[in-house]
């Protein structure tokens, strides 16, 4: 039997540092149209025109539906007053927490090429987590394995990637996230997996705002330094595409927390998304032109050959600004007996690439997303994944399902 007492921290979405500061049951979160540190300021002055799921009018503005209008109000929530910036109040009274309460109205250019890039996570201690209730199901800690950059242009070689922007209470924040083929509309899907403590603060929280997926960021490689020139385009080529629905496990919500928790087997989540500029009548994978299938029965560890992480890192020695990957033969981690294992392999991957895709080769001989970026140690030597199982797949169908035809 074997115990381990490590610091660990989940990979999760940086907040800017501005100069001024530092599922047994399935959740539902129904929207219109955020590796788990806490988040640090922005202070950023918000600008943008608020939209939501509608249909354009013959003037070309936005008419929204009154059943959209309908359940804003039943949160107290007036578009005009969200858009110019009612949204940056978090009070934990009012603070959306059930499934079902999950909203994102669209606020065009808010995430502006600055905003973007100073996402960022900030420098906090973790804490520790006793891991010796594991019954000697988790295996000996991998040796790191050095995250290696990806060639740009990231499309031509990941064009499922992208980066995941949201905001918390403490400030702008950024995650990964992969864009996974839709059931209910092959080759056609407009949904993205990622983390659940990328949309949902957990036991401690509610759902985070203006949760915005923008594929193959940064496409070309820009240098940091000529980032703070780039245009919109340049940085988000393939457009910005806003949740209008969103769906976390229960077993996050209630239990997920700043080092994962005992939520962290369940720390996966799926998002609908809808472009922030209007639709030309193409979807998200027929915009990027591709999407990954989810196996939710990979091998068992014993049995799987490798898998390859991908992401955005953002702490130090990292920016954020550019795609990396690792690729390792996962192990097991077991955060409890009574919990599900998680895959755990070696790397140096840090904050910001939470959320982003476990690839591997399926009996087909085919790429599939078979996990997540969940949580990694403080020294940064490995990352664990959620394995996906049942819970994982009832959100996914319910997402696909609900758009079917659409």
């Amino acid at each position: 039997m074997r115990s381990i007492r490590p610091s660990f921290t989940a990979r999760r979405g940086r907040s800017a540092r501005r100069r001024t500061s530092p599922l047994p049951v399935i959740a539902l979160a129904a929207a219109l149209a955020l590796s788990v540190t806490a988040c640090e300021s922005g202070n950023a002055e918000v600008s943008g025109e608020a939209t939501a799921s509608a249909a354009a009018g013959g003037d070309g503005k936005i008419t929204i539906p009154d059943d959209i209008k309908d359940k804003l109000k039943e949160h107290g929530i007036d578009v005009d007053k969200w858009k110019d910036g009612a949204w940056k109040e978090w009070d934990k009274e009012d603070w959306l927490r059930e499934a079902k309460d999950f909203i994102n109205p669209i606020i065009e250019g808010l995430w502006d090429p600055d905003r973007m890039r100073e996402a960022e996570d900030p420098d906090r201690g973790v804490e520790e987590s006793d891991l010796s209730g594991d019954q000697g199901v988790t295996d000996p800690t991998p040796a790191p394995v050095d995250a290696q950059a990806v060639s740009p242009t990231y499309h031509a070689n990941a064009p499922e990637l992208g980066k995941v922007f949201f905001d918390s209470p403490d400030g702008p924040s950024v995650c990964s996230a992969t864009v996974v083929q839709d059931p209910a509309n092959p080759g056609k899907s407009n949904m993205v997996w990622t983390a659940g403590h990328c949309v949902h603060a957990g036991k401690s929280g509610g759902w985070y705002r203006n949760i915005t997926f923008v594929p193959s960021y940064n496409d070309t490689g820009i240098e940091t330094a000529k980032l703070k020139d780039a245009t919109r385009e340049q940085v988000a080529p393939y457009g910005a595409w806003w949740a209008d629905w969103a769906k976390t496990s229960d077993q996050w919500i209630a239990q997920g927390g700043l080092t994962g928790g005992e939520g962290a087997p369940y720390d996966f989540a799926v998002l609908h998304v809808q472009p922030e500029a209007g639709s030309n009548g193409k979807s998200l994978e027929e915009t990027v032109g591709s999407a990954l299938p989810v196996n939710f029965n990979a091998p068992a560890v014993p049995d799987m050959a490798g898998i390859k992480a991908m992401g955005y890192p953002e702490a130090a020695p990292f920016d954020g600004q550019k795609m990396y990957q690792c690729q390792d033969k996962p192990g097991r981690l077991s955060l409890s007996a009574s919990e599900p294992t998680m895959y755990r392999i070696g790397c140096t991957m840090t904050g910001g690439s939470s959320g982003g895709g476990w690839i591997a080769t399926g009996s087909d001989g085919k790429p599939a997303l078979v996990s997540n970026t969940s949580i990694g140690p403080e020294d940064n030597t490995w990352l664990a994944g959620p394995r996906l199982g049942e819970e994982a797949k009832g959100i996914y169908d319910a997402v696909s399902e609900k758009y079917a035809g659409q």
